[in-house]
């Protein structure tokens, strides 16, 4: 394929992404939160024993400062608690407080339900498909953008 063939369809894959990211963002948006602050309490969500915030800014490519004042938001809410990790002082261990619990859970599982029954739409082999290209598509995308020289 050509690169202007190839620069089409990132631009229909790049709609689309956008159209999946805008989904997030309109949730997000009907309960007062930013679509960071959404993904923060779904990770918190999915971790039974609570996660380490070092977690939450590595799985969403986050900065320390991002993630910290996000939790620090949940926290002063009373949404979450925090714990020293035993073998790190300086890394907490984030987990929802009751409050926080019930909080959450008129945000996430709807959000997780939808995203599931999304996905239900397709033909199993369709979803598996498109979760290998995808990580195939993503692992490429990190690899050549941190191949970009600074100037």
């Amino acid at each position: 394929m050509d690169r202007e063939e190839v620069r089409a369809y990132v631009n229909q894959y790049c709609q689309l992404r956008d159209i999946q990211y805008a989904a997030y963002e309109l949730h997000a948006r009907k309960h007062n939160l930013t679509s960071k602050e959404l993904f923060v309490l779904d990770i918190v969500w999915f971790s039974e024993d609570g996660c380490l915030q070092s977690e939450i800014c590595e799985r969403l490519t986050a900065t320390k400062q991002t993630v910290s004042a996000i939790i620090k938001k949940f926290w002063k809410l009373g949404y979450i608690s925090l714990t020293e990790a035993e073998n790190d002082r300086r890394n907490k261990i984030v987990r929802f407080t009751d409050t926080g619990r019930e909080y959450a859970k008129n945000i996430i599982p709807p959000a997780a339900n939808a995203e599931i029954a999304a996905m239900a739409e397709l033909e199993d082999k369709d979803i598996i498909e498109m979760v290998r290209i995808t990580a195939m598509f993503s692992n490429y995308m990190k690899k050549k953008f941190s191949e970009i020289k600074e100037n």
